[in-house]
This record gives structure tokens, sequence and C-alpha cells, in this order.
């Protein structure tokens, strides 16, 4: 996925004031094993997160300058277990790791999907907390390629892919 896409303004998230969806958070906070993390990805995959974008580049001097440049930009963590985008599930887990970062709403899979172009390997969701997550290998691929995980009533999990509302509308034009 295209990073310039992600800043884009989307009616979408039209009265969106960032608050974190509760339910992602419960989900969030009791993953303890592999079951708990999946019920977690099924939360994320309804839930919208939060890009944060930081000013990166010429930040030097105190006065205004027409030749200063500086970009927008997604931000990686890097430690020793690799490179990881970071997300949020609400302003104020963006705030408490940087209050002056600015939010772009996302869906999971735009930001699974932006995770490589982005030179990272995983997305790490919530790392100032309360509840930070990390996604990675098989379940980064498939979400990024547009999948989502659900459970159905019988407790067992799978990956769907919803219909793209864009296409089913264009084949009833036809």
């Amino acid at each position: 996925m295209d990073l310039r896409t992600l800043a884009q303004p989307s009616s979408r998230f039209a009265g969106d004031h960032g608050e974190a969806d509760p339910l992602t958070r419960e989900a969030l906070a009791r993953v303890e094993d592999p079951t708990s993390y999946i019920r977690a990805l099924v939360a994320l995959c309804s839930s919208r997160l939060l890009l944060p974008i930081v000013a990166s580049g010429d930040d030097g001097g105190t006065e205004p300058d027409p030749d200063r440049q500086a970009e927008m930009a997604a931000v990686t963590l890097t430690d020793e277990s690799g490179s990881h985008l970071l997300a949020f599930t609400g302003i104020d887990s963006l705030r408490a790791w940087q209050a002056s970062a600015r939010p772009v709403p996302c869906l999971l899979d735009e930001l699974c999907a932006t995770v490589g172009p982005a030179g990272a390997g995983a997305l790490l969701i919530d790392v100032a907390g309360p509840h930070p997550l990390v996604i990675s290998g098989e379940a980064l691929e498939f979400l990024a390629s547009g999948m989502a995980v659900v459970e159905f009533e019988d407790g067992e999990f799978g990956w769907v892919r919803y219909a793209d509302d864009r296409a089913e509308d264009e084949s009833s034009k036809g």
C-alpha cells in the first residue's frame, strides 16, 4: 500500500474523535495465550486504529524559513526483535506515546499492508500501553492481503475476505 493514500481524508471516519473501542481494549487486555491473541485480532479487524505521523527532515532553526524542508512520515520503532510500524487503538494511547504525533485513522488491513513499504517487519499496537500487541508473520501477511479473522459460534476461528462494496456497486450497475 502506498503510504500517501493513508493520509487522504476519508468520510468513513467522519465524526470519529479518536476514542478507543472499549471491546478492542478489553480483548487486548485479555491476551495471555494463542486463543486470546486471536480474539484480539478479531476485535482489531473491526476497529478503527490510528497511525501516528510525525515531521521528519530539516527541523533546524527557530525562525520560519521557506527553504527548510520537512516531510510527514509514519513511525517505525526498531529494537532487538526487529522493526515495527506503530499504530494505536485510541488517541489517548497515541498521546501517551508522543503528544505531537498526528493521528491518521486506518483499518487493520491497511496498516498491515503498510508495514513492508514502511521498512518494518511487524505492526506494534499501543507501544505505550495500556496493552501492547505485536502482529507479525503469517497473521500479518493474511491481514495485509485484505483478509480478516473471525470467530464462529462454535468457538473456531477462520480467515475470511469480505466482498468489496465498490466491486458490488459496479457489478450491480452493469
